[in-house]
């Protein structure tokens, strides 16, 4: 099998980023505003949007508890879930990718949580508000949701965070907060990054290849899919992997 590529560490696509949108936000936002829904687990962690852990306990174990099937599924959202517009804080600009609907269905059919884990370094650069990363987060909801957890990473490349992917902390905070092993989790994604992140936290990765992800990255991914619906269908054992370049 190829060697994995470096993840990348800069942008969240490795797509060259336009100038900010007009009435882009100009000051990071802070770290709690008044009424939001989410908080950080740690300082300097992530925003969680969804049960709190406790509640989530209290309903039983979380759904899918075939030895085939995973315990969650967690997708990142831009170029995997909604198209990439870089930098969005517009909820009408967003568009779901193909088949995302459908994907989502099919795993809510079989009680198995679904979620979402995102960088958004527009934040951290001042480009976004937390309020209009929120906006953003309740259009993919009401588009293709309600998902039973977020994880937001708003910091950018050179933070030091533990939760930015490629580094794994994304990933763990979802299942914690689900209640679910990073093992029996899935990650689908469309860059190196995500697939890295699923592998730094124990969890099975499958990529979506879209135009901004690397032949590298294609080449060097143990599972793919050519949509999210075949990605989904692949972790629930429905079709045969696929992989890169051996």
């Amino acid at each position: 099998m190829t060697a994995a590529p470096t993840p990348r560490t800069g942008p969240d696509h490795h797509r060259a980023r336009p100038p900010a949108p007009a009435g882009a936000a100009h000051a990071a936002a802070p770290s709690r505003p008044p009424g939001g829904t989410g908080h950080r687990t740690t300082p300097g962690g992530p925003w969680l949007y969804g049960p709190q852990p406790a509640a989530r306990r209290a309903g039983g174990p979380p759904a899918g508890g075939g030895t085939r099937l995973p315990r969650a599924v967690l997708f990142d959202r831009d170029g995997t879930l909604v198209a990439d517009v870089p930098y969005n804080g517009d909820p009408a600009r967003v568009r779901p990718m193909p088949t995302a609907a459908a994907a989502v269905r099919a795993l809510r059919a079989r009680g198995i949580p679904v979620g979402v884990v995102s960088n958004q370094s527009g934040v951290a650069r001042g480009l976004l508000t937390r309020r209009q990363v929120e906006a953003v987060r309740e259009r993919v909801d009401a588009l293709l949701g309600p998902f039973d957890v977020w994880a937001v990473c708003p910091h950018g490349p050179a933070d030091g965070c533990r939760c930015r992917k490629p580094a794994p902390g994304l990933v763990l905070a979802a299942c914690r907060r689900l209640g679910v092993s990073p093992a029996r989790t899935a990650v689908i994604g469309d860059i190196g990054s995500d697939l890295a992140a699923a592998r730094a936290a124990g969890a099975r990765g499958v990529l979506v290849p879209t135009p901004v992800t690397r032949p590298a990255e294609t080449a060097a991914a143990r599972e793919l899919a050519p949509d999210l619906l075949g990605a989904v269908r692949l972790v629930l054992g429905e079709s045969p992997a696929t992989g890169g370049t051996p």
